[in-house]
């Protein structure tokens, strides 16, 4: 196109958060910000469709010496793996701005800027072809995320705030070290792909493993280290509660496709039983907590360590349909759980409660709500006809393929989301008809709607035709397990 697109896609945002410093209105502040997203987004929906599905090169990149003497470089590019996150992220950004419109009624201009940095920080990450970038956005994100959770939070925003830092920085040293292991090990340098092309002895593939595991890990977050999760999601803002489900637990999972599979192929075949246990245990586990827990915003976040689980599981299965499987839930998970949050969010600005016993008869109140709900209700417990379907279906045929018993304990935590999603749904939408009685309940309006409508189109569009979705990434899945089988055979 002749144009540097990925700079541009990843610092429009930056771009409009400087030019929200000089606005003094927050109505400005606001419809600026949404422009900005909607730019971006645009921008994102250029490269999908100038993107080339034949190839597993990486595309649109930039190349630009940072420190030529350490062999630093400004490179940008992605494949079929990145650019569905890419787009998904300029999307949720634009949602963000709108359930943030009415919700976000102090500091607006602070929020706003802290919102757009986020973005470009995010789409640094998955653009990023030099690891040293990789770290600078992958550890900058921390800063606009905290700002978020502890300035615009609940009342235990501060607690939460510090508890997510300090677990993620904790996880990001280990990183770090591991990135300087990495550097002198192969080669001296940050390039990527010339990381990729490397063959480390396996004693250092698995240190570096479990290192990046670690960091990851915190980021998907997989059990044990998931618990600042469920605190974060509660005290954040709506717009804050979307983009850790939509976008940054998505990180993790993308590190592990980027750096462990390709760059430490036979640790990742050595350890993929333990990584595929885990997975289960994230299953289960997170199914049987979000089915305890009668906070609306709990449940949501306990529900995504069950989901991400199937998508690690998908991953470490190590053959062509779990990974088709895991990549697509990635994205679903984005999709669905993002609106989930929303929806959660709506219902909190009408009735300052997230106390699922204190719902009831929502259907008469609010029709279009309860419909809609219903629908990311059905795609999060993947009904066939929903896009979380494909991904699930995928994921679990690949997870019977790799291991019998993880496989069996997968279809266990489908089960248990069906209880507990459609247990909430019963006591929200179809229980006795208390809420209208105790809350001043209006129906979704048109802001709102043109929050959940480009959502609904991609459960839908993605449900009952994912050959679009499936078309970007197949050439690029089936090139990095190509990577892992060829020099992942073992120690």
């Amino acid at each position: 196109m002749g144009l540097p697109l990925l700079s541009l896609i990843v610092f429009t945002p930056v771009a409009g958060a400087a030019v929200l410093m000089f606005l003094r209105s927050d109505d400005a502040v606001r419809r600026t910000a949404l422009a900005v997203t909607i730019l971006d987004l645009a921008l994102c929906v250029a490269m999908l469709a100038s993107f080339d599905t034949t190839t597993h090169e990486m595309q649109f990149t930039e190349r630009r010496l940072w420190v030529p003497a350490l062999g630093i470089t400004y490179a940008l590019g992605i494949d079929g793996i990145s650019a569905l996150f890419v787009f998904l992220t300029a999307l949720l950004g634009s949602i963000c701005v709108l359930a943030s419109w009415v919700a976000i009624d102090r500091k607006v201009k602070a929020f706003m800027v802290s919102l757009l940095s986020m973005q470009a920080l995010m789409l640094g990450v998955f653009c990023a072809l030099d690891l040293f970038l990789f770290y600078v956005f992958w550890e900058a994100m921390l800063i606009p995320m905290y700002l978020i959770i502890g300035v615009w939070g609940g009342e235990g925003r501060v607690y939460a705030a510090f508890k997510f830092f300090l677990y993620t920085l904790a996880g990001s040293l280990l990183f770090l070290i591991g990135v300087i292991v990495l550097y002198f090990n192969g080669g001296e340098t940050f390039d990527i792909l010339a990381l990729t092309a490397q063959d480390l002895p396996f004693p250092v593939q698995s240190w570096l493993f479990f290192a990046f595991l670690i960091a990851f890990a915190v980021k998907v977050p997989m059990v044990p280290v998931h618990t600042w999760l469920p605190d974060a999601h509660v005290q954040a803002p709506t717009a804050g509660s979307i983009i850790l489900a939509g976008v940054l637990l998505k990180m993790g999972a993308y590190g592990l496709l980027r750096f462990s599979l390709p760059m430490l192929p036979e640790a990742s075949v050595y350890y993929s039983t333990l990584m595929l246990s885990l997975s289960a245990l994230a299953i289960v586990y997170g199914g049987l907590l979000a089915l305890a827990q009668d906070d609306l915003k709990k449940l949501v976040a306990y529900s995504s360590i069950s989901h991400m689980g199937f998508v690690t599981m998908g991953i470490f299965a190590l053959n062509l349909r779990g990974l088709q499987g895991g990549i697509l839930q990635m994205f679903n998970h984005g999709v669905t759980t993002g609106a989930l949050f929303l929806f959660v969010g709506l219902i909190y600005e009408r009735t300052h409660t997230r106390s699922i016993a204190e719902y009831g008869g929502l259907m008469k109140a609010a029709p279009v709500y309860t419909a809609f709900l219903a629908l990311f209700t059905l795609s999060s417990m993947a009904l066939p006809g929903t896009n979380s379907f494909i991904g699930e279906l995928l994921v679990l045929s690949g997870g019977f393929a790799a291991n019998l018993a993880v496989g069996a304990a997968a279809v266990l935590g489908a089960l248990l989301g069906a209880a507990y999603l459609l247990g909430m749904y019963r006591k929200v939408a179809l229980g006795p008809a208390s809420v209208g009685a105790r809350f001043k309940i209006c129906d979704v309006n048109a802001r709102e709607m043109a929050a959940i409508l480009p959502l609904a189109v991609l459960v839908l569009w993605l449900g009952l035709y994912p050959k679009p979705f499936l078309g970007i990434i197949d050439v690029s899945v089936k090139h990095l397990l190509a990577q892992v089988h060829d020099k992942g055979s073992g120690p």
